[in-house]
């Protein structure tokens, strides 16, 4: 079987709240044949990791780096790669993605009201400014 992820059922795998969904979530990503997993959907894990169940960024990029360790686990590798630098540094995951697949597609400059995404941005050598 090959399936999509939704991010409730990475959510019941990592942190295993309800048992019975945990169990069902846990069966899924073991036996397909093909896991796809969003990166919307690690955004949204990692913000529900972090805001609803008190993750660090460190436990959180850790939860993603098994999940996408997986052998059946299919996933924008780079775009990941630039969310988990973004996490690791300190930042938010979803801003390290963002500021990848703009300048995928075709940006110079990540722009944000956010002075210290712009800032761990910059300093990674990514094109950055606060609007």
């Amino acid at each position: 079987m090959k399936v999509t992820v939704d991010t409730n059922v990475l959510v019941r795998a990592v942190v295993r709240d309800d048992k019975r969904q945990a169990e069902a979530a846990a069966k899924l990503l073991r036996s397909a044949d093909l896991l796809a997993v969003a990166v919307s959907s690690l955004c949204e894990l990692v913000w529900v990791l972090r805001r609803v169940y008190g993750f660090s960024a460190t436990e959180a990029a850790a939860a993603i780096r098994a999940l996408i360790g997986a052998g059946n686990v299919a996933v924008d590798r780079p775009t990941v790669e630039a969310g988990l630098a973004m996490l690791d540094a300190g930042g938010d995951f979803a801003d390290g993605v963002i500021a990848y697949e703009g300048r995928w597609l075709g940006a110079e400059t990540f722009v944000s009201f956010d002075k210290r995404a712009a800032e761990m941005l910059s300093s990674a050598g990514v094109s950055a400014r606060v609007l």
